[in-house]
């Protein structure tokens, strides 16, 4: 039975010229190499049929927590080089073709879409910013100069005392209903006035301090493209909102560039 091909990205067969960097596969064995097919090059190595079933990857992936951390490193590691050479269209970890034909045959299906992602993606690269936040601070914040909660205390101030009693009560809910709000103002304001240097900003799901090991929540998480030369003013502009606004409760990490994952697709 014949090898399988590992697929790290696809390039642009006129950037094809630039050699590899030496870098072992998937298996730590087979090298890396280009395979053109016309006006897309796929960055690929072989790996066993036998050792790489679905089968058996799909049994690492689930059971063998050491096998997944290394080769998912390697995997970004080898893309995250790529992307410093050429325009790539990145792609997931383990993605496996059953041989040079099939891969081929994909690639010529999406060859319009694939041109389109490729100028999309010349002199542009991805970012990425999270902003946390001190909840507790922020809460403070709200329950004493949000103008809904002003209003709201206001409101229970002329009641008589029985019925203060109750909607005392569900201050706390609202004072909360409240923070979210305020925390969702706020970083939208920020990915708005961040899209204006940007060519596309999407936003991602958070993420729980299970996952980041930080003691703050993270409040926003996105993705931007940038023109290469418009990266020192967003840089600048997240450096000037740090200072702006860290005081006040709000953390920025921004972090880049990043293969493109998040503005290009393959099928």
């Amino acid at each position: 039975m014949g090898d399988l091909l590992y697929l790290y990205g696809l390039i642009p067969t006129s950037e094809a010229t630039h050699p590899l960097p030496s870098v072992k596969g998937f298996d730590g064995e087979h090298e890396i190499f280009m395979l053109p097919n016309e006006d897309v090059t796929a960055i690929v190595c072989h790996l066993d049929h036998a050792a790489y079933s679905e089968e058996t990857i799909s049994d690492k992936i689930n059971n063998d927590m050491e096998w997944l951390q290394e080769k998912a490193f390697h995997h970004h590691e080898t893309v995250q080089q790529l992307a410093k050479q050429y325009t790539i269209v990145p792609l997931k970890f383990c993605t496996l073709y059953k041989n040079e034909e099939s891969l081929r045959e994909t690639v010529n299906k999406n060859k319009t879409k694939l041109k389109e992602t490729f100028e999309l993606l010349d002199g542009n690269e991805e970012w990425n910013l999270k902003i946390y936040c001190d909840d507790e601070q922020i809460k403070q914040q709200v329950s004493e100069s949000n103008p809904v909660i002003k209003a709201k205390r206001e409101e229970i101030s002329v009641l008589p005392r029985g019925r203060q009693f109750f909607e005392k009560k569900k201050m706390d809910e609202l004072i909360n209903q409240e923070l979210e709000d305020e925390k969702n103002r706020f970083c939208e304001d920020i990915h708005e006035k961040l899209k204006s240097v940007s060519l596309y900003g999407s936003i991602k799901k958070t993420w729980g301090k299970d996952v980041t090991g930080r003691k703050e929540k993270m409040a926003w998480n996105s993705v931007f493209l940038l023109p290469s030369p418009n990266v020192e003013t967003f840089l600048n502009n997240v450096e000037q909102y740090e200072g702006d606004f860290e005081e006040a409760g709000w953390k920025f990490e921004v972090s880049g560039p990043w293969p493109p994952y998040h503005f290009s697709s393959f099928s």
